[in-house]
């Protein structure tokens, strides 16, 4: 639905990454990710809460129940945050890798001067 279906344009390009359902299965939180600024992410929220009616009855045609659980949305930012993670680790073995060259270095000009 996200795709095509909803034409709302605040609706930025976005994907449903994980759904998790109430122990009754009255409700569900879906997590969505969205490719975009915070901005974006804000305003796609708030366009999927505002078609959370027409989500649920489509939910209820196409599955052919007659319970739809009560949806909520969140934005999933663990895309962002693995990718700064990533990043700080990157930082972080190059730091290591020039303190352990510098050390080498002054070790191998201390060597010499001993013997």
């Amino acid at each position: 639905m996200l795709e095509g279906e909803l034409s709302d344009p605040r609706i930025a390009p976005s994907y449903v990454t994980d759904v998790v359902m109430a122990p009754g299965g009255k409700s569900a939180r879906i997590f969505v990710a969205v490719h975009g600024s915070d901005e974006e992410e804000k305003s796609t929220l708030e366009a999927l809460t505002t078609a959370r009616a027409f989500i649920r009855s489509q939910l209820r045609d196409r599955m052919g129940v007659r319970h739809v659980p009560e949806l909520s949305f969140a934005i999933d930012r663990s895309e962002k945050m693995t990718g700064r993670m990533d990043e700080l680790l990157g930082r972080m073995r190059k730091r290591d890798a020039k303190r352990a060259a510098s050390q080498a270095a002054a070790a191998a000009t201390e060597a010499p001067s001993k013997a």
